[in-house]
This record gives structure tokens, sequence and C-alpha cells, in this order.
């Protein structure tokens, strides 16, 4: 019977690896062909692996939480062949292969292009400190990290991780590096770094048997790890705004029903404030990029991520590709189809990556305003309040008068290494006049 070999399927453009999260079938159990037999994770969503072929398997060479390159082989296949309940014949990979390590170097985008190496033993991080292994695994983004950060092994290893079996997580490292005093050295070294940081961590009072401990699941760890890297990377400001949208909540009410008769989707205020945000960018591309390094990359398609909580209360951002090219009715159907995704865990990799620019609509939770934290590798995110009637003045041809208008707050965070004052205020407005001027003659 041949042997077919399973291998990391690719996810998504510009995703080069995935952590596997469980294997649905062991060595020795066959499987049918399109049949799910592992769940896999990046950076973004959880997505399951059918099989290839019908049969049995053979090997397997990666386990749980392990972090496998795009194209490497997971399993093997006997393909056509049934199930042996022989123990004995059934053929288990190796402890020294999942105990293995990567090779890390930058990718195209800055990102971490890790590939499966099993002979690299893992080194200290110093280029002066002799060659060792260790029996505690890293992985090559804690690799990646210490060495970006200057740590020495010794010090990598002497922080209590939080994962399964004592792994060191990113957020493991990230908390030392907030928190830690005098770094420790490695023999020999002539230089004695400066500290990080002098004010200690807080102590957390806790009382037994009243506070609960609950430990942050996968995809909370990786939001919060995220959001750490965002604020540390990029110096935030936050302008705000107030916008008038009467007209345009009066033409929606006017006109969603008969908009759902014809299109068979809803019509939600989120299309109307994408369409808004993607006219304002083809005004300003500059919003409209990325920093790499000492370099601006200006992105010539719109893609607009909108922040979306999941049931479980974490976040994601799906992503409506190319919004400046599409209709009301092409965006409403691409938000509600993403939305729906989002709440029955049915993403695909390929819809939450890639975003330019990216929205959050805290209102639908009752806030009045947010301050939202950039999605990297973005420089702005827009935050859209609740839309809400209250009294105002308004200008009229008999002079001011009061009115009930319905109003909401608009929050642009930006990135302050690239984008400035000016922009980030006339970028602002403009999102709010296109708003506020919305034509209410819009053919449905």
């Amino acid at each position: 019977m041949p042997i077919i070999e399973f291998k990391m399927p690719k996810m998504g453009e510009s995703i080069s690896e995935a952590t596997i999260i469980s294997w649905l079938k062991k060595v020795g159990d066959s499987v049918d062909a399109e049949e799910t037999i592992l769940e896999v994770a990046t950076d973004k969503v959880d997505s399951e692996v059918p099989s290839p072929v019908s049969g049995v398997i053979t090997e397997i060479r990666f386990q749980k939480d392990a972090i496998v390159g795009v194209g490497e082989v997971l399993a093997l296949i006997a393909q056509g062949q049934k199930s042996n309940q022989d123990e004995s014949n059934q053929h288990v990979a190796s402890e020294e292969r999942f105990e293995a390590t990567f090779k890390s170097q930058e990718g195209d985008e800055g990102k971490e292009n890790l590939s499966y190496n099993p002979e690299i033993e893992i080194k200290s991080f110093e280029a002066n400190n002799e060659q060792r292994t260790t029996d505690n695994f890293l992985s090559p983004l804690i690799i990646s990290i210490a060495q970006k950060e200057n740590l020495s092994l010794e010090e990598v290893q002497s922080i209590v991780g939080s994962g399964t079996e004592g792994r060191i997580q990113k957020s493991d490292i990230f908390s030392y590096l907030n928190n830690r005093k005098y770094a420790i050295q490695s023999k020999p070294t002539t230089q004695i770094p400066k500290p990080t940081a002098d004010y200690p961590k807080p102590k957390i009072d806790f009382t037994a048997g009243k506070d609960r401990i609950i430990e942050m699941d996968r995809m909370r760890r990786m939001i919060a790890d995220h959001m750490v890297y965002s604020k540390h990377t990029a110096p935030h400001v936050t302008s705000y705004i107030e916008v008038d949208v009467t007209h345009l909540v009066q033409w929606r009410n006017q006109n969603k029903e008969r908009f759902f008769d014809k299109y068979q989707e809803k019509l939600t205020f989120t299309p109307i404030f994408v369409a808004a945000v993607a006219k304002a960018i083809q005004d300003f591309p500059m919003i409209n990029v990325s920093v790499d390094g000492k370099n601006i990359i200006v992105h010539a398609d719109i893609h607009i991520g909108m922040a979306t909580a999941l049931p479980n209360g974490n976040l994601i951002v799906p992503v409506v590709r190319n919004a400046n090219e599409k209709s009301l009715q092409e965006l409403a159907k691409a938000v509600n189809h993403l939305a729906e995704s989002s709440r029955n865990n049915k993403l695909k990799p390929d819809e939450v990556q890639g975003s330019t620019f990216t929205i959050s609509n805290v209102g639908t939770f009752g806030s009045l305003m947010g301050t939202p934290i950039i999605n990297q590798p973005e420089v702005a995110i827009l935050a859209l309040g609740i839309i809400k009637k209250r009294p105002e003045v308004v200008t009229t041809s008999k002079g001011d008068e009061i009115a009930i208008r319905s109003m909401m707050y608009l929050s642009l965070s930006f990135d302050h290494r690239v984008v400035d004052g000016f922009l980030g205020g006339s970028f602002l407005r403009k999102i709010g006049d296109y708003l506020e001027q919305f034509d209410t003659n819009t053919a449905i």
C-alpha cells in the first residue's frame, strides 16, 4: 500500500505556520478521505484539517501545541489499508521528534518565518556563549523574542511558564520584561545590562475559597499579547469628533425592509460605516499604510477589518476586502456573512487577515465612545459610538433652533510615528462629513 505524506496545508495568504490544537485520530486509526483528523490554529482562527485519502495513520510527527510550518509532514497514512488493532504493529512517532525545535528567520512582512529543522539544538542567545542544549522546550517564537530582547538562555530558563507542563508562553516573556530589575547573565560576559524596570509587580490579594483563578484560553492570551505589542510599538494618539447622523438614520429606517425584500440581506449601519471609511481612505491614502522599520508601506488595496465579539467574549477581526470597490448591497452581504461566520466560529483563515484599516463599533455595547488600540500592523483604528437622540442647537433659515437629532461620537486612534494630528484629524473629519452628508436619494 502506498504511504501518503499528510502535510500542513496552506492556511491563507502570508500564513507560514500553525499550532496543533488536537489530534482527533491516533496512530493505527482508520480515516476516510475528507474526514477531519486534526485541529490547528493560526494567530487569527482555528481550523479543521481533513485527511487527503482513506487509509490508516501509521505515524504522527507532531503533537499538541507544536508549531508546524506550512508544507511540513504532519503524519504518514497508509492509503487504502484498514485498521489493525495489534498495537505492536503500530508505528509511534519518537519523542525526540516532538521535542524538535525550529529555525527562525524574518519573513517578507516582518513576521517570523518558521521552518522545521529537527537537527538543530537550542543555543545560547549571546554570540559569545558556548553551544548548549536544554531540557525545557522553547518554541521558535520564544527564541525569537529572546533574541530580539537580548535575553540570555539562563534568563529565559528562569522564567516560570504558564503553559502546558510549565511551557513558557509569549505573555510570560513580556511579563518578565515588564517586571524584571536585573538581567541574569550568561557566562562569560563583559556587559552588565541596565535594569529595565524599577517598579515591582503589585501584589494581588487572593482569598482562597472565595476568589477564583481562571486561566486565559489560547485566543485570549493571543489577544492580550497583540494588544501589549501594539501599545509598545506605536505611540497612540486619539482624536474625537461628534457627527449628526439624523438623515442617515431616517434613510436606513425607511429602506431596511425594502432592502431585505430585494436582496435578502439585513441593512445594518455597519456597511454604511465601511463605505464612508473606504471613501475617506481614498481621499487620505497615507492612513492606509504600515510601518516596516524605517519604511512606510502604502497599501493599494483597501481592506477594512471589523472588530467582532465572539460568543465566548473574545474578539476577532474579519475583513471586508476591497471595500472601496463594493456597492452597498455587496458590502451588506459581506458584513452579514462575516458577522454570522464569527458567531458560529466558521470564519476561514483568509477572512481574518490582511486588513489595512479597522473599525470597532463600540456603540453596539452601549458605549458613548472608545479609545481603541491599533490593530498592528495598521496605523489607525476607528471607534464608532452609540447613536443617541438628544436636543441640539441647529441653524435654520429662521435662525438657531433646538431640535431632536441623532448624534454619535467617532474616535480615531492613530500611530503618531507616521500619522500626525493634521492627517489624523482631517481623515476623521472626512468620515464624519460622509456620514452627515449621506445621500438620502441613494437607490435601493
